[in-house]
């Protein structure tokens, strides 16, 4: 069985004892000790469960599983059915054991899986020397080493070094990654081969690290609807069973003993009050919700560390309940289902007096304080360095572009919608990718295309969803209509809205939000910070977690390490795998428990069958739980 723990190994040295005590028991004379012969192997191994009875009967908290075992088996004794309570008790321990060693090995797998805090960090005090300290006293800006073979403990840029980095615990991904100087490295991989100095960006509390263990620490707080519900349930099935199991036997003892022989019903003919106690005591034992209240958690909890082999982090079991239920996935465009990498692919000034250059400088020098994907690129295409001299007053409008001073002249930058709000009238242009228009002192001076390349996993993300059974796969963007309407052709999906603000994507989700099915979920999947109002909306919010804004990843209920966009199918394709498992799990106890409990009643049960509907269903409940741990290995790559 693997490695056990103590308490583990104690309960095996219990039950082989009590078994070996059993058999003795049967081998020697029974009269007139028997009762004492059976008390023995039934104190060795049943006396936790006792006294875990009486504590929580002290403490209010009556209807458990110690408190029905332990009446079972009494009253069991109380009927001469010696052998029949200390093997019941018995087989309840081995039950338990296989019980908490399965919970233990999947809580362990997926502990494991999470092990990626680093311990130290080897912090540069001068050239060629460092000392270890602990990761969250290290300040940003520090320098630190990180040697082959040690885990990067902090969030940082390469300065110094090229290697080779394994980010299999981050992201799932099982080719390493290469880092070199200027590259950015999470904290959490491993160092494979060079030597590795870092500049830290970010403080531990703030790392991507120290976000993942928080995300995976408070994921089983967010519980299911299923969850809820089976705790619900439990709270009332145990004691309905148990005054049902009352009723079993008071009634037909009371008509026992008042009427005579010829009066009684037809069921009652030729049995004994102590049959009925029988009875009574197998609905006890088969009455423990255990199955349910240990499976359905676990399978969430499995499918959750599944998930996060796999790259991808779920914060919580209702989410990856809903996840299962997908019916419209939303994407944003740049960044999510594109590189977000943009690339000045042609300049077109409006007259002759004005060259290409000049309109591309006069652009980088309007957009040089912005952060912007776009802006970026018009800086990096800018054949002359730029001087923040020459720029005042600069007004950053969200959605629609930058206006600002540059050498005493008034320039706008932006989209259409920036040039229908300037009366300005641009002309048509067929090219694809994204349009910046540019104006001076009100006038029309040019436009500039950019272009941004797709993710190379992108269509194959949008053909998986389609082949798991998503109805709807949409695609909203700030972009041009032109942009937009290419790279919906591109990718295959079945609607594109163009030129939106945040606000925009907001309405057109309550939207979708107004048109799914009863049980249908909208998903939204976006990177940047501008949608982090339309990923709190959607039932279920999708983040880029590294390239993704912290407020996206805030705001979202499930985030992708690697910015795959495939692995959206992955994480549908758990969530409903887990769904399943839970349905079997429900299914399989309520439908075996329902036909013991009624054949047990009609007395055509024993409580070998009981033990096995409460403690065996519970077992292969169990078991069956721990397959949402394990994912195929080709999904984790």
């Amino acid at each position: 069985m693997g490695t056990l723990t103590g308490r583990q190994k104690h309960t095996l040295w219990r039950i082989v004892l009590s078994a070996l005590l059993l058999i003795l028991a049967r081998l020697l004379p029974q009269q007139p000790f028997s009762l004492l012969y059976y008390l023995v192997p039934y104190a060795v191994i049943g006396w936790d469960v006792l006294w875990g009875a009486l504590g929580n009967i002290l403490r209010g908290q009556v209807f458990d599983e110690h408190f029905l075992m332990a009446l079972a088996t009494i009253g069991a004794l109380f009927t001469g059915e010696y052998a029949e309570a200390v093997f019941v008790m018995l087989f309840y321990q081995v039950g338990e054991l296989f019980q908490s060693y399965a919970v233990g090995k999947s809580r362990r797998s997926i502990a494991a899986l999470m092990d990626i805090r680093p311990e130290w960090a080897n912090v540069e005090v001068s050239e060629g020397e460092w000392h270890q300290t602990d990761p969250e006293e290290v300040p940003v800006g520090a320098c630190i080493v990180v040697k082959p073979g040690e885990r990067v403990p902090l969030d940082g840029i390469v300065v110094e070094g090229a290697s080779t980095l394994d980010t299999a615990a981050l992201t799932g991904e099982s080719a390493p990654r290469r880092a070199a100087v200027g590259d950015s490295v999470l904290s959490g991989c491993i160092n494979q081969t060079g030597l590795l100095r870092l500049k830290v960006t970010r403080p531990y509390e703030e790392s991507t690290v120290a976000r993942i263990l928080d995300l995976v620490e408070h994921a089983s707080e967010k519980k299911s609807r299923s969850e809820r519900f089976i705790t619900r349930f439990a709270r009332y099935y145990t004691p309905c069973v148990v005054a049902a199991a009352a009723a079993l036997f008071a009634v037909p003892a009371l008509l026992l003993a008042l009427l005579p022989g010829e009066a009684l019903p037809g069921f009652l003919a030729g049995t004994l009050w102590s049959d009925w106690l029988h009875r009574a005591l197998i609905f006890l034992v088969i009455s423990c919700p255990c199955a349910l209240v240990i499976s359905v958690p676990l399978s969430f909890f499995g499918g959750i560390g599944g998930a996060g082999r796999c790259g991808i982090l779920v914060k919580g079991g209702n989410d990856l309940e809903a996840l299962a239920h997908a019916e419209t996935v939303v994407f944003d465009k740049t960044g999510t289902l594109t590189r977000g990498t943009f690339a000045v692919a042609a300049v077109h000034p409006a007259g002759e007096h004005l060259t290409p250059e000049a309109l591309l400088e006069m652009a980088a020098l309007a957009e040089q304080w912005s952060n912007h994907p776009i802006a970026h690129s018009l800086q990096a295409a800018c054949p002359r360095p730029l001087d923040p001299g020459r720029v005042e007053q600069v007004q950053e409008l969200a959605g629609h572009g930058v206006c600002a001073l540059v050498d005493g002249r008034k320039v706008c930058v932006g989209n259409r919608r920036l040039m229908e709000e300037q009366n300005v009238t641009v002309p048509p242009c067929t090219l694809p990718g994204t349009l910046v228009y540019v104006t001076a002192e009100g006038r029309y001076a040019g436009y500039i295309v950019i272009s941004d390349q797709l993710k190379p996993d992108a269509g194959e993300a949008i053909a998986q969803l389609k082949k798991l059974g998503i109805q709807r796969v949409v695609m909203l963007t700030g972009d041009s209509e032109e942009a937009a309407a290419a790279t919906a052709r591109q990718l295959l999906v079945d609607e594109y809205h163009a030129q939106l603000l945040p606000a925009d994507k907001v309405a057109l989700t309550e939207e979708l939000l107004a048109r799914k099915s009863a049980k249908g979920k909208v998903v939204f999947v976006g990177d940047g910070i501008n949608d982090a109002p339309v990923l709190t909306r959607a039932d279920i919010g999708i983040a880029m977690g590294v390239l993704g804004s912290d407020a996206a990843i805030e705001a979202a209920d499930v985030v992708l390490m690697d910015d795959q966009p495939a692995k959206i199918g992955v994480a549908v394709g758990i969530a409903r795998k887990t769904a399943r498992i839970v349905r079997q799990n429900i299914c399989f106890a309520l439908g075996v428990k329902g036909i013991v409990l009624v054949l047990g009643a009609l007395g055509s049960a024993s409580m070998w069958a009981a033990v096995f509907a409460d403690v065996g269903v519970a077992v292969l409940a169990i078991l069956n739980a721990m397959r949402a741990l394990h994912v195929p290995s080709d999904a984790a790559r």
